[in-house]
């Protein structure tokens, strides 16, 4: 089975607290971005354990550990009869892009898992072995428009209907880490509502919706403000940093972006929603 794992994009982010268990309490809006991975599944060879053959932009640590063998792998402890399966990933969303890269791949290899073994699990279901993965895991279950709450993975409805907006992605080549990024984080309340924000035109939201982290780590990091700027002065409506880094991308409601001639060590993604 061959699956396109694909990336996601924060409308606003806003860091509202510290949680007592470590972890921080959010509020974003997850969409779906169409920059994928490709994903396939197949049973393994006779005597074969279940492991991954990893291509595309390297990945670091152990294959053993990769999040898409540890999701079969949470699958196999409750259904024993999955046999090893073999998996093939190309990596082909950046790491540490704040586009959810990892977390699109182990839920995709979640739902592979599912339709391939015929497990008949329910969405409900896979969300929840998806959060036992990572906060963003769950999203990537029904992989629609969501309200994200408290660690990330409590979803809300929101109508939001982005379809047909031109997009563009510009991931400059930088490894941002999640301690590094949240270690400048002051947490606060957002100050416009991120729901009621959002249900106004496009136009607006360059003045009330924002990513604190784009806040907290431009000052370090002043490629991502100049990346930012460029995507307005090629006529964007709207631009932000997405999730907690280092990718940025520009909305544009109505036309196309005009051309910019994008460093050639910058990753860059353009299509529609």
């Amino acid at each position: 089975m061959l699956v396109f794992p694909n990336a996601k994009l924060n409308l606003g982010l806003y860091v509202t607290q510290r949680r007592p268990d470590g972890f921080h309490s959010l509020e974003s809006v997850f969409i779906p971005l169409p920059w994928t991975d490709a994903l396939e599944m197949l049973p393994a060879a006779p005597g074969q354990p279940t492991h991954i053959t990893l291509t595309g932009h390297p990945i670091p640590g152990d294959p053993a550990t990769n999040l898409c063998v540890r999701a079969y792998e949470l699958l196999q402890a409750d259904f024993p009869q999955l046999p090893p399966a073999q998996l093939y990933l190309h990596k082909i969303v950046p790491i540490g892009a704040g586009l959810g890269g990892g977390s699109a791949d182990a839920a995709f290899a979640l739902k592979a898992a599912n339709d391939l073994f015929g497990l008949s699990l329910s969405p409900e279901a896979l969300e929840s072995y998806a959060r036992r993965l990572g906060s963003d895991c769950a999203f990537f279950i029904c992989n629609q428009p969501v309200l994200a709450v408290e660690k990330g993975d409590v979803f809300e409805e929101i109508n939001l209907n982005l379809k047909g907006t031109a997009c563009v992605v510009v991931y400059p080549n930088l490894h941002i880490s999640t301690a590094e990024a949240y270690a400048r984080i002051v947490p606060q309340p957002p100050k416009f509502p991120l729901r009621e924000a959002l249900a106004q035109p496009m136009s607006t939201w360059r003045e009330t919706v924002s990513n604190d982290f784009e806040t907290a780590l431009t000052p370090a990091h002043p490629v991502l403000a100049d990346i930012k700027n460029q995507l307005y002065d090629a006529g964007a409506t709207y631009a932000s940093l997405s999730g907690s880094g280092s990718a940025v991308y520009g909305l544009w409601e109505k036309g196309e972006p005009a051309a910019v001639a994008w460093s050639a060590e910058y990753a860059v993604w353009w299509g529609v929603l």
